[in-house]
């Protein structure tokens, strides 16, 4: 075995697309390796004995550098390399990530009166992140709510809002997100574009991403939490319905302000319960 070395990240996550490469005291080349799924080089090739510079690599992180003293076995332990992300902020791990809905939450807010507003929010949804190796922009979210699992509190208020007059739950029963591109907006925010259908229309739609870090839980997976937040007019899906008071003032508000709570598990699908 001439290279060994472990790539992770400060907070232990393995980073799989890491590139390795080892130059003399001359500054050639003489081995260039990449790390596999778990973060890990194993290369083959024996060393000379010698001093030797290790460079360590990945799109979206600092290069890392340090020394290595090649003994006469030929071989170079490295042990484990920690990279920093470029910004500060640690990502989780790339891959797929299932939403889990029992410890999520989509909701939105609408003005009444004019005065106050009424909360409301879908209690049946489904989805799925997979985020990117190489490139954070480049990962992509999908969504599906149940539009008829709309709920305020309020019996008579959640069938209106399943009627005609609004999410016409028998003709279009869900509500679909398709994220487009992702738009870096901070070392731990994004702009995700994406596609909303709702109501039979689709229109682009921006959502305000923070993430809010990751970690192990009680259940032996890893979950990442994220916050996201939007504006959207239910004009713009052909949902015009409204009462006008005496005062020209609408009983509903035309703009309704979107608060997505996501907590994503590790994997493609959710852990059997």
């Amino acid at each position: 075995m001439g290279l060994t070395a472990r790539i992770r990240t400060r907070d232990g996550w393995a980073v799989s697309h890491a590139v390795v490469t080892v130059t003399d005291m001359t500054g050639a080349q003489v081995l260039r390796a990449e790390a596999d799924a778990e973060g890990a080089v194993r290369d083959e090739v024996a060393l000379a004995p010698g001093a030797y510079t290790v460079i360590v690599t990945a799109v979206g992180y600092a290069p890392a550098a340090s020394s290595a003293i090649v003994t006469a076995s030929g071989r170079a332990e490295v042990g484990t390399v920690t990279l920093a992300r470029q910004g500060g902020t640690e990502l989780p791990p790339p891959g797929p990530w299932t939403i889990d809905p029992v410890h999520s939450s989509v909701g939105a807010v609408a003005q009444h009166l004019g005065i106050s507003s009424v909360r409301g929010r879908f209690t049946d949804f489904a989805g799925g992140i997979e985020i990117a190796a190489d490139d954070v922009t480049k990962s992509r979210v999908e969504a599906v709510i149940q539009a008829a699992s709309i709920d305020t509190g309020n019996k008579m208020r959640d069938d209106h809002l399943r009627s005609p007059d609004f999410l016409d739950v028998g003709t279009y029963p869900e509500i679909t997100f398709r994220s487009t591109g992702l738009t870096a907006a901070g070392p731990d925010r994004w702009t995700v574009h994406g596609e909303l259908g709702m109501h039979g229309v689709l229109r682009p739609v921006d959502l305000d991403l923070a993430y809010l870090g990751s970690g192990a839980d009680p259940w032996g997976g890893t979950r990442a939490a994220f916050r996201a937040t939007t504006e959207l007019h239910r004009e713009d899906f052909a949902m015009n319905y409204n009462q006008v008071l005496q005062a020209g003032i609408a009983a509903i508000g035309t703009t309704l302000k979107v608060e997505l709570d996501i907590q994503a598990v590790q994997g493609d699908t959710l852990p059997q319960a």
